[in-house]
Order: structure tokens, then C-alpha cells, then sequence
């Protein structure tokens, strides 16, 4: 069987983000008004949103390492209200620490561990994500061999990077690989470009947005190893 290893996106894919982050940006709010006042009580949700955009555009340096660059908002929301440096470095990394306990707190997809743990007793299986959440600070860790970061190979998705980095560490070619996700740039045409076969994670129901289709599709994680299994009996030279 051609196929060794999955690697797997996770925001959207394993896991609905958007309640995760909605309690990390509440838990790293409410940190800052009662030990930094004067740093928040003037931001409304679209104030904050220009202040960090922003703080974006000065620092291009950090498009790659979104831990970097909300630690950097962090630091001068904090310096914009008034508080030395020294303060508010340390307060950048204690409201980012408590942002980020937070942001691990997510509820995977009804049926994902079951289907990680099946997966993981034929495959290796690999996290490969644009954003800052550690697979091995959630449920599904015990079932993952290797994970990268964007901000530990210094290039997001769609570049070739992390799915360099992925073959480099499990030692496997792109035609042993399957990468599955949500976004059709980043982890379909991403990972297409390499080689690797693709599954795209489309819950939403969404039409395809043009450019190579993923090799094939699915609208629940239920539908993975049928998706898998009818990729493996394929040769490598015999993909579309």
C-alpha cells in the first residue's frame, strides 16, 4: 500500500475553531483590565481590529508566527496605554499565556478521536497548521506522531515548507502522503503542488472556489477512511 502517512490541518478540520477563540480573546480581555487598566476599556471589537491590523502591517516580519504577532499587539496595547516596556513585556506574555490556555480548549468533531485512533493503528499521523494550537495539548494528541507550525518552518501554507518538513520527518515520499484540511489554498492546492494526495474537509457544504480539485472529498470526518482507503488502491502514477 503506497500510502504511509496523514497529515492532517487542524482549525476547521479537526476541530470548529471559532468557540475556542471567542473564550481565548474573553479570558485575555478580561486578564488585561483587571491587572493592565487603562489597556482595553477603550477598544470595542472594530477599534481592536484596526489596532491589530495595524500592528500587522509594521511588523511583516511576524506574517508567519501568529504567537509573535499577537504577543507584539499584546506589547503595545500595553505601551499605547502608558506602561514601561519592562511592564508590559511581561504583561504581553502573561495575557498571550492565558489566551493560549484557552485556545487549547477545543471540542473536536463529534466522531474525531474515533477516527484519529483508528487511523493511527495503520498510519503515521502528522499536524500541519497555519496557526498556533499544539496537538498535543488537546484530546487528540496520543494518536499524532509529529506536528509542525507555521512559525517553526517560517512559512505558512500554502509554501511548500511544512509539507517539506512533513515528508522530512516521517521519512515518507509526497506519493506516501495524504493531506487532509479545510481551505482549498492552503491544504488542497498547498499540498497538490508537492505531490501529495489530497482530501478536502468540506463541511460547509461549499462550492469549489476553481483550480485542481483535492483528489477527493468530504463532508464529515466519518467519511475519511472510505476517502483514504479508495486512494490507497491507486499507484502513485496513476493519480489525476
Amino acid at each position: 500500500m503506497p500510502i504511509k502517512v496523514i497529515t492532517f490541518d487542524l482549525d476547521n478540520t479537526l476541530w470548529d475553531v471559532e468557540p475556542a477563540l471567542i473564550r481565548a480573546e474573553e479570558a485575555q480581555r478580561a486578564w488585561l483590565l483587571e491587572h493592565r487598566p487603562g489597556t482595553m476599556e477603550q477598544y470595542d471589537h472594530a477599534r481592536l481590529w484596526e489596532f491589530k491590523k495595524r500592528v500587522w502591517q509594521r511588523h511583516p516580519e511576524l506574517l508567519h508566527n501568529v504567537s509573535a504577532m499577537r504577543e507584539q499587539m499584546l506589547l503595545e496595547l500595553q505601551l499605547a496605554a502608558g506602561y514601561a516596556e519592562k511592564e508590559a513585556r511581561v504583561g504581553a506574555e502573561q495575557a498571550f499565556a492565558v489566551f493560549l490556555q484557552q485556545r487549547h480548549q477545543v471540542e473536536l468533531y463529534e466522531e474525531a478521536l474515533e477516527i484519529l485512533e483508528a487511523l493511527s493503528r495503520d498510519f503515521t499521523l502528522g499536524a500541519l497548521t497555519n496557526g498556533n494550537a499544539d496537538i498535543f495539548k488537546t484530546d487528540a494528541g496520543e494518536y499524532f506522531d509529529f506536528a509542525f507550525l507555521a512559525e517553526d518552518v517560517g512559512a505558512s501554507k500554502p509554501a511548500p515548507d511544512m509539507f517539506h518538513a512533513a515528508m522530512a520527518s516521517s521519512g515518507a515520499t509526497a506519493t506516501n502522503i495524504i493531506h487532509v484540511g479545510d481551505n482549498p489554498e492552503h491544504d488542497i492546492q498547498g499540498a497538490r503542488a508537492v505531490g501529495m494526495y489530497t482530501v478536502w474537509v468540506n463541511t460547509l457544504g461549499q462550492k469549489w472556489p476553481g483550480g485542481e480539485r483535492a483528489h477527493r472529498e468530504v463532508i464529515s470526518l466519518k467519511d475519511l477512511p472510505a476517502a483514504i482507503d479508495s486512494i490507497a488502491t491507486e499507484a502513485p502514477g496513476e493519480r489525476s
